[in-house]
């Protein structure tokens, strides 16, 4: 279900309030955004709640940067991902150290899962279109997922643009097969909506063929340390018009348990630069970014999110949805390590005031593109064999063709192009709304896709 994006844009200004403020164009003293929470994301349906945003500008002398910032967000979707969420930053808590933390929880309990390393792994549109003579159910290609995550980081300066970044964190998976008496509540089998059940889906059958380690299927703690190192010249963070930011960094994910055996070091990359076109007026802003691993092993469930060197978002997944590659399905590129590109042009349209408050409307048409960069260890043999197994012991007729393609290379690109509409408040708080598609209909089975979110993608 598609919505108004104009409607979406109202409820931007709505409970909208300034303390201390002039009428000059810069910002001073507090200011406080509170409003509907409400979007829509292609992958996770309409979504609805509550944030609020508190800026605190001081003087105004650094505007449009500020001395401290308090996010607050409850929301859930109309297919049920829910985001609890308290996120702060300061780059004066500690005079001369930036100071983020973020706790969030978010249930999913119908979480993207396609496979593994991309075109290797089949997606069948029919098998989840209601109606079509070979549907199975909406939610085959789902799994139960719940994320917990508890992080602070600190960075402090080494010369110039240069910093330092030393973090810490835990984050807790819960994991299981997608529960189909959850979604049928109150429908009765004549209801369309309603669920087949069927046998767990994707995930029950990687877990049946070995593919997915019985030890990891239920998920598990993992407490992590990362260093790393940042450059940053950007004018400033809201919508750089000009500057690089760049980090590396290391991160050890620690394990326990039954998970102990899944210890493992991570090397991620980021780098982004915002060039000036037209000053005022046009930028063009590109990103590229890699995650891969160096030592250990990683549980499939932490394959499909990102390692954050900074957490300014709910959710970092990892090539595919809103997030990463637009208009490719949620997750659609999975590996043990993976890299994608944005590159977008950001032209500012419009600028007005309403009251005290100081708006911008933009547009930024973008490409999108991602690829697995180390594949995950399948072996054909092995699955083939799992796979007649597992029809023999539960009387199925599955096809290895019919979920796996070996032909095809692992290391593909996915890519995708679209637009995006932008209405900024102060410059710090941006209404997103982006449409993409992917370029290669075996990335999605919708060629329109929609995402009305809060922020710059990067």
């Amino acid at each position: 279900m598609k919505k108004n994006p104009l409607i979406i844009s109202l409820a931007l200004f709505i409970c909208v309030t300034s303390l201390n403020a002039q009428d000059k164009k810069v910002k001073t003293g507090w200011n406080f955004g509170a409003l509907p929470c409400i979007s829509y994301d292609a992958d996770l349906g309409f979504q609805y709640g509550a944030l609020a945003n508190i800026y605190y500008y001081g003087d105004g002398s650094i505007y449009p940067e500020y001395l401290h910032s308090l996010y607050v967000e409850a929301s859930t979707t109309t297919r049920r991902n829910t985001v609890l969420r308290i996120s702060y930053d300061s780059k004066y808590l500690i005079p001369n150290h930036g100071v983020a933390i973020d706790v969030t929880y978010m249930p999913d309990p119908a979480c993207s899962f396609y496979g593994f390393d991309g075109y290797n792994s089949v997606v069948h549109k029919d098998w989840v279109t209601t109606g079509d003579a070979d549907y199975q159910s909406r939610v085959f290609y789902n799994y139960k997922r719940s994320l917990f995550r508890a992080v602070a980081d600190i960075d402090g300066q080494i010369y110039g643009n240069w910093k330092w970044n030393l973090g810490t964190g835990v984050f807790k998976y819960t994991c299981d097969t997608i529960n189909t008496p959850y979604f049928n509540k109150k429908r009765d089998v004549t209801d369309e909506k309603y669920l087949p059940y069927v046998s767990g889906g994707l995930y029950q059958r990687y877990i049946d063929w070995g593919i997915i380690n019985p030890k990891e299927q239920y998920g598990g703690w993992h407490p992590y340390i990362h260093a790393g190192i940042t450059y940053d010249s950007r004018d400033f963070r809201g919508n750089p018009s000009k500057g690089i930011y760049t980090d590396a960094f290391i991160t050890y994910n620690a394990a326990f348990g039954n998970q102990k055996e899944y210890n493992n070091i991570m090397l991620n990359f980021d780098f982004r630069q915002y060039i000036t076109i037209i000053r005022n007026r046009l930028t063009f802003a590109y990103r590229l970014s890699t995650q891969n691993l160096l030592w250990g092993e990683s549980p499939a469930y932490t394959q499909s999110v990102q390692n954050c060197l900074i957490y300014k978002r709910a959710m970092y997944d990892v090539v595919g949805g809103s997030n990463s590659v637009r208009g490719l399905l949620r997750n659609r590129v999975v590996g043990e390590g993976f890299a994608f590109a944005n590159l977008e042009f950001r032209a500012r349209l419009v600028n007005f005031d309403i009251g005290k408050q100081h708006f911008y409307i933009g547009l930024n048409p973008f490409f999108d593109l991602g690829m697995v960069t180390q594949p995950y260890k399948f072996d054909e043999t092995e699955i083939t064999n799992a796979i007649a197994a597992n029809n023999i012991a539960k009387g199925l007729d599955d096809k290895v063709e019919d979920y796996f393609d070996f032909t095809a290379n692992p290391y593909s690109l996915h890519m995708s192009a679209g637009c995006g509409m932008k209405i900024a408040m102060n410059e710090n708080f941006v209404l997103s709304v982006d449409w993409a598609t992917p370029l290669d209909k075996r990335d999605n089975y919708k060629v329109s896709n929609l995402y009305i979110k809060v922020g710059y993608l990067f």
